[in-house]
């Protein structure tokens, strides 16, 4: 099952990493895929930047207009809300749903290559608007 949180806002590199830093801190979630609008190239734009997650660097290529996340069971839900109300006082919604691909697509085989060889965690990570 996924769920995803749809703020009212555009969220900042600052906020995104905040919230990311206390959803990778629950159990019950799979993964987080986040989606947004695409920061141009430029080096020197103040929204690109490197954030820090799990003591791993991410430059951050987006401004993140929602989260995606695949959980495991449905008792989370309450437990990202209370991490979304601290960090989203501006108001956000939250869906249940299908909302990452979960089935190997030409996408997929296009941008990695061999289907056999693609972990499970990768599938439906695929940028369709990305050049390769």
């Amino acid at each position: 099952m996924d769920i995803q949180i749809f703020p009212h806002r555009i969220l900042s590199a600052d906020t995104t990493e905040k919230i990311l830093i206390e959803l990778n801190e629950l159990e019950d979630i799979n993964r987080i895929v986040l989606q947004g609008q695409r920061l141009p190239d430029d080096p020197s734009n103040p929204d690109r930047r490197t954030i820090t997650v799990k003591g791993e660097e991410i430059d951050l290529q987006i401004k993140t207009g929602r989260i995606l996340m695949e959980i495991v069971n449905e008792d989370v839900i309450e437990d990202v809300k209370v991490i979304a109300e601290k960090h989203l006082p501006f108001g956000f919604n939250v869906y249940a749903g299908t909302f990452i691909r979960k089935e190997k697509t030409v996408s997929d085989l296009m941008k990695y290559g061999d289907l056999d060889n693609l972990p499970d965690d990768m599938v439906g990570l695929t940028d369709q608007n990305a050049e390769l």
